[in-house]
């Protein structure tokens, strides 16, 4: 079984028992989050939201909180003097999927 859910504005194709990295999250390392904007469910029985599934939720574990690889921002402009360097470092949450119910 598996299922596609929104979070962070993203989609996301999640099964039972795998990691998935998704926009930061308000919670913890090791709390419980839960996923209520279920788009489909699939496996035996298909189950298409419009928009949501209803009575459909996600589960999971926190993992971890991190921050990804930087990135390099340059912004430059010719024969004007203009240069501007930066960096970013997007923040996500590692989160374990424990169960879907659908």
């Amino acid at each position: 079984m598996y299922a596609i859910i929104e979070t962070g504005g993203k989609q996301v194709k999640v099964e039972e028992g795998q990691e998935i990295y998704v926009e930061k999250l308000d919670a913890s390392a090791g709390d419980a989050v839960t996923f209520e904007n279920v788009v489909f469910v699939g496996g035996d029985t298909v189950k298409v939201g419009a928009p949501f599934v209803d009575g459909a939720k996600v589960t999971g574990k926190v993992d971890k909180q991190g921050r990804q690889k930087k990135i390099t921002v340059f912004k430059y402009k010719r024969r004007k003097n203009y240069r501007k360097k930066t960096g970013h470092r997007q923040p996500y949450t590692k989160v374990l999927i424990e169960k879907i119910d659908a």
